[in-house]
């Protein structure tokens, strides 16, 4: 295999791909001081930022975690069994290109069914062989889905369409032996962020990318899990960045939508996070169905450290 960079296994809603040359200029000095030895990301999502950091600082230990259980359970295979994994996606990437086009709607169904009623089936609390072929599947239907979208009805049934993509990259041995070398300093874990306090300390730099504000009525995507982000839980959330920053001392950085872009009224962050840093960076619209409304946006980043410029700039 070659030696080739971590990168995220999966596409994601909200991923941090595009973003990563801009947080550099706003992550903390202590980071790239080597002050910081223990690294926190309570939303793990795709991971961009911890594959990043974890490959380029002196990042000793690292607390990982999400709601989603099925993504849980496959970033912990591709941690602990990646060659069976790969055995699986080889596969698929098989079956899916000696597929006719036609057909592979067909296929997907098939995989997304027995992936829904095989959830009845999976102890999510221990290590198994069955996990293996269901970290398989998700990274299937991820790649081979409608806009590599998660999504998660009332039923808890996973329900996102066909892609109709006349390739797609499933079995990517290169990477998810990168991944799984990466992945090799961090606790992974099926929790909700409030479960991090105990593993932070002075020496931690915690980096939250929850479910975004959404900026109008039409614009939220909140369901990875089946459960939506309110208002209520973003304040909630704010309230949990400043006890980590007062009890902990830990350096804090978090992502979110940025209201401006629709209403330059909407103060809802400024007074959540008051007495931070509220700072912005250009993202693109990732997930709005419609190609021509997709462009760029400002997005905020709030920091408990004050912003130390680097060598790069960027003009907005």
């Amino acid at each position: 295999m070659r030696n080739v960079p971590a990168k995220p296994f999966i596409k994601w809603a909200g991923g941090k791909g595009q973003l990563l040359q801009q947080f550099a200029q706003f992550y903390p000095s202590a980071l790239w001081k080597g002050e910081i030895s223990r690294y926190i990301e309570p939303f793990l999502g795709g991971g961009a930022v911890f594959f990043d950091l974890v490959q380029k600082y002196k990042i000793k230990r690292a607390y990982l975690s999400d709601t989603n259980r099925d993504l849980v359970l496959t970033y912990r295979v591709i941690q602990q069994q990646p060659e069976g994994l790969l055995d699986f996606l080889e596969q698929f990437q098989k079956e899916y290109d000696a597929t006719q086009q036609e057909e592979r709607n067909n296929l997907f169904l098939s995989v997304r069914k027995h992936f829904n009623i095989q959830r009845f089936e999976i102890n999510y609390k221990k290590f198994s062989d069955n996990w293996v072929p269901r970290a398989a599947q998700l990274i299937f239907l991820n790649k081979t889905c409608f806009n590599g979208l998660f999504r998660l009805n009332s039923k808890g049934e996973f329900n996102v369409p066909y892609g109709q993509y006349k390739t797609a990259m499933i079995f990517d041995p290169d990477n998810i032996l990168a991944v799984s070398k990466a992945l090799s300093i961090a606790e992974i874990i099926h929790a909700d962020y409030t479960a991090c306090l105990d593993y932070a300390n002075e020496c931690t730099f915690v980096y939250f990318d929850p479910p975004y504000r959404p900026l109008n009525k039409t614009s939220g995507f909140t369901t990875y899990t089946g459960a939506e982000f309110t208002d209520t839980d973003q304040l909630n959330l704010a309230q949990f960045f400043r006890k980590l920053d007062v009890e902990k001392h830990a350096k804090l950085m978090l992502s979110n939508s940025d209201p401006n872009n629709e209403n330059p009224n909407d103060v809802f962050f400024d007074q959540a996070y008051a007495g931070y840093n509220l700072l912005k960076v250009m993202a693109g619209r990732a997930i709005n169905s419609n190609g021509l409304k997709r462009g760029k946006i400002t997005e905020l980043l709030i920091t408990n450290y004050p912003y130390e410029p680097r060598t790069l700039a960027f003009n907005f």
